[in-house]
């Protein structure tokens, strides 16, 4: 089929011209922030206005940090701008970063999952420039996955972290830019918020429905099937089992050196996955966890976007690792937070502590993420 053509928020930034006008202007993106001719959207604005100051989320403004690797405040070499991390420490807008820009500009490709921090990056954004009286504009972007599908539970507020705030579903089904609206009101701004909106996107498109290139949003997001897979797979981070980091396939992998590849490859299949193989491989991490040791598993194979499920899939292939290995399984807790990790990326700890089944917990999820598709329909700027 061929290929939409569709341009993103920064393909019309001369809309925005008399905003950026005789302003301080920052910009918070990363190496997703391009044009269609993948120019970056830094160089763009540098030439456009003056452009005072930068704005680093997780990985960094030029994508060289890896998964929650600290981030530290830096000139760019390139453009002669400081660069501040907005990650880490930093995540709250300090009085310092607030003064050095007048109007806050933020481009930058999320994945449509809520543990993504990218999220919360433009939402604590918003909420220090509504309280510094600054205006922001987010310039808008596709939804790798897609408008039309909401999938898994919504966080319970005792969760809430930077990997995942606000009552959202796993999967959420709207643009950056619907995103933002949607916290303006969630958290009662006053923000003066502008969207520059995307041309030619209609919600059921994936991003390679479109003619938009796919640049990593994080080291470990290597294409749109690792995308569509980490929806599911995500919540293995807060396991003891790999998610694939280390190898080709990051978040399509998950393994341990415990598990039993072919068995589980056999369970999986007597499970309805629609639109969903699990195939059984082994792999040998480069780093993060099992680093330098086999691991067995399966790889998460999408065979039908239409009809697949990843986060109940990820949480029922988790279920049956968990029930297959018994104690060598094992939940995980990050430095520095007594909360599990499963918990805060799953949303709820009702599946660790035994509350809900896996199968309660998905059935339960559906009328969840029902409900906030309906109720964010007012924030979409785009029809189906």
């Amino acid at each position: 089929m061929e290929k939409r053509r569709v341009l993103s928020g920064v393909d019309s930034i001369a809309t925005i011209d008399r905003l950026l006008a005789g302003k301080r202007v920052g910009l918070m993106t990363n190496p997703t922030g391009v044009d269609h001719n993948l120019r970056s959207t830094v160089d763009i604005l540098k030439e456009r206005c003056h452009l005072t100051a930068l704005f680093a989320p997780e990985h960094g403004i030029r994508g060289d940090a890896q998964a929650g690797d600290q981030v530290d405040t830096c000139v760019d070499p390139e453009t002669g701008v400081t660069v501040y991390s907005a990650f880490g420490k930093n995540s709250r807008f300090t009085r310092e970063m607030l003064d050095a820009f007048d109007v806050l500009v933020f481009d930058i490709q999320d994945v449509g999952a809520r543990f993504y921090t990218y999220l919360y990056s433009l939402s604590y954004a918003m909420e220090a420039c509504n309280g510094s009286g600054k205006s922001m504009i987010v310039l808008d972007r596709v939804n790798p996955l897609g408008g039309l599908k909401c999938a898994g539970i919504l966080l319970d507020k005792a969760l809430s972290s930077f990997v995942g705030d606000y009552e959202l579903p796993t999967q959420y089904g709207l643009t950056i830019g619907e995103y933002a609206r949607y916290v303006r009101d969630y958290l009662k701004l006053e923000l003066e918020l502008t969207i520059v909106p995307l041309v030619g996107w209609e919600r059921w498109m994936l991003l390679d429905d479109t003619d938009l290139p796919w640049v990593m949003p994080s080291p470990n997001c290597q294409n749109l099937d690792a995308a569509l897979c980490y929806v599911g797979t995500c919540i293995f981070e807060g396991t003891n089992c790999s998610e694939g980091r280390g190898t080709t396939i990051p978040f399509q992998a998950v393994g341990a050196p415990f598990i039993n590849g072919g068995e589980l490859e056999k369970r999986m299949a007597d499970i309805e996955t629609p639109g969903i193989h699990f195939r059984r491989m082994s792999f040998c991490p480069t780093f993060s966890k099992h680093q330098g040791v086999i691991c067995h598993g399966v790889q998460m194979h999408i065979t039908n976007r239409d009809t697949c499920d990843a986060v109940s899939a990820g949480l029922l292939l988790c279920d049956t690792i968990r029930k297959m290995c018994g104690d060598q399984f094992d939940w995980l807790r990050w430095e520095g937070d007594p909360r599990y990790s499963l918990d805060k990326l799953l949303g709820t700890d009702a599946y660790r502590i035994g509350k809900l089944t896996a199968e309660a917990l998905i059935r339960i999820s559906y009328e969840q993420s029902e409900r906030f598709q309906a109720e964010t329909m007012k924030y979409r700027l785009y029809q189906s």
